[in-house]
């Protein structure tokens, strides 16, 4: 993994053009994303590599997500939910994947971006009528922030009220965090993200 961003932008948009968005997604960018986050942990990658991969990223999702907004239907919107990742956690392309692919489903999402405390999470939440909360994060070490939003909720009342997922990396290695932390439920990547999304809605629904 280099970081030459003119090489691997074109790169990509060959991807894109013989084999379309959703496949470059997860068939070539998450599995550069994941060995990426490992290299960085190892501190075996630098910063520009992780700086050409959000770029590239950040591009990819914006064209994709253009792709779609002429032929979606508003009148459908679903939602709305909140995105974030955790306080302490500065890796957003994993939550921006699943930000894009919620959207292009007809969900209305607010991204609060990196660095998120868990005040933050459930005031917004309540703020625009969200039953879901989405908390990325991709290392152990921030992923124990989240029984923080967990603990939020619950002091507020609002833990039946409002579900919490969860995702990233650190999830997929040690699935047991999950209810570690006091979340509802977790996805793999941006696919059964929605799925998930899905479930949680309909949960909440029968409530």
């Amino acid at each position: 993994m280099n970081a030459d961003i003119r090489s691997a932008k074109g790169l990509v948009k060959e991807f894109v053009d013989a084999y379309g968005y959703d496949a470059v997604i997860f068939e070539v960018i998450e599995p550069v994303l994941t060995k990426l986050g490992i290299r960085l942990k190892r501190q075996e990658a630098s910063l520009a590599q992780s700086y050409v991969a959000s770029m590239i990223v950040d591009e990819l999702l914006l064209l994709h997500q253009d792709s779609f907004k002429s032929g979606s239907d508003t009148s459908q919107l679903k939602g709305p939910v909140v995105l974030g990742n955790i306080e302490d956690d500065c890796h957003p392309l994993g939550r921006k994947i699943v930000s894009t692919f919620l959207r292009i489903n007809n969900w209305e999402v607010l991204d609060l971006g990196i660095d998120v405390d868990a005040k933050t999470f459930v005031d917004e939440a309540v703020r625009i009528g969200a039953k879901i909360i989405g908390v990325s994060a991709m290392i152990y070490s921030t992923a124990e922030n989240i029984r923080k939003v967990s603990q939020e909720l619950k002091e507020r009342g609002l833990e039946k009220q409002i579900k919490l997922v969860v995702g990233g990396a650190v999830f997929r290695l040690r699935p047991e965090l999950v209810k570690e932390v006091g979340a509802d439920g977790t996805a793999t990547n941006a696919f059964s993200a929605i799925a998930l999304f899905e479930q949680m809605a309909e949960e909440g629904k029968q409530r």
